[in-house]
């Protein structure tokens, strides 16, 4: 595997996993599980808000309101998906 494919490989699953915790996070703290005046809590929460937010505005933008529920995540993780696919194949 090419350093630069393996490395950009890496970055994109490293992004999927960022996005699924910051569902996960935005879920227990929309069910109360978790308590954002906590201090760490509000810390991860905004350290994931920053990194997820500037890919997901673009697909919330696109994509018609469907109420309460917010599928960018699942569209953006699926294009991550593709484009990992999609390296593959122009590397091999």
């Amino acid at each position: 595997m090419n350093p630069v494919h393996w490395l950009i490989d890496t970055v994109i699953e490293l992004y999927i996993w960022v996005v699924i915790a910051s569902v996960v996070l935005s879920w227990l703290i929309a069910f109360n599980v978790i308590n954002t005046r906590n201090s760490f809590v509000h810390q991860i929460g905004d350290f994931l808000n920053r990194a997820t937010e500037p890919a997901l505005r673009p697909i919330r933008n696109i994509l018609p309101n469907l109420g309460g529920i917010d599928i960018s995540p699942l569209v953006l993780i699926l294009l991550l998906i593709f484009a990992r696919r999609l390296l593959a194949q122009l590397f091999a």
